[in-house]
């Protein structure tokens, strides 16, 4: 049981530590932030089963993150409000061709990164944009002005 209880709070502590990590750094992972990941695994492992190296341990452990992960994704999918904490909602950071600094400020996003994006969208000056919406997942989305 220590297990789980173990795997519940790790699981509950990386949902907790993506989010305050922010959108825009999650869509442009970095080499830095792929080794982050990867020994913060490894330092949940041996947090979660402790010095239990056994079968059970690891299919305590496994099993209690899978169950979490298709619990997580069943609340979101049924409550708007879970679905807004866990995964965040859209943020809007360009209305009208001008940037909202408070907006953008709040997910540590200079006008370079912006127009970087835009660019990749063919979109060359910020007075193009009707509106610039960083999304849930990250990704940022332009509508041109008419």
């Amino acid at each position: 049981m220590d297990i789980v209880l173990r795997a519940v709070f790790a699981y509950v502590f990386i949902l907790f530590l993506l989010r305050v990590v922010g959108r825009r750094e999650l869509s442009t992972m970095q080499p830095s932030d792929l080794i982050l990941l990867v020994v913060m695994g490894d330092l949940i492992q041996n947090g979660v089963t402790q010095s239990d190296y056994s079968m059970t341990g690891v299919v305590l452990a496994v099993a209690t993150f899978g169950l979490l992960s298709v619990a997580t994704s069943w609340l979101v999918f049924r409550s708007r409000r879970a679905s807004e904490v866990i995964e965040g909602i859209p943020l809007i950071i360009v209305e009208d061709g001008k940037l909202i600094d408070r907006n953008a400020k709040s997910e540590r996003l200079t006008l370079d990164d912006v127009m970087e994006e835009a660019r990749t969208q063919q979109i060359e000056n910020l007075d193009d944009i009707k509106w610039g919406v960083l999304e849930a997942s990250g990704r940022m989305t332009f509508i041109k002005k008419s």
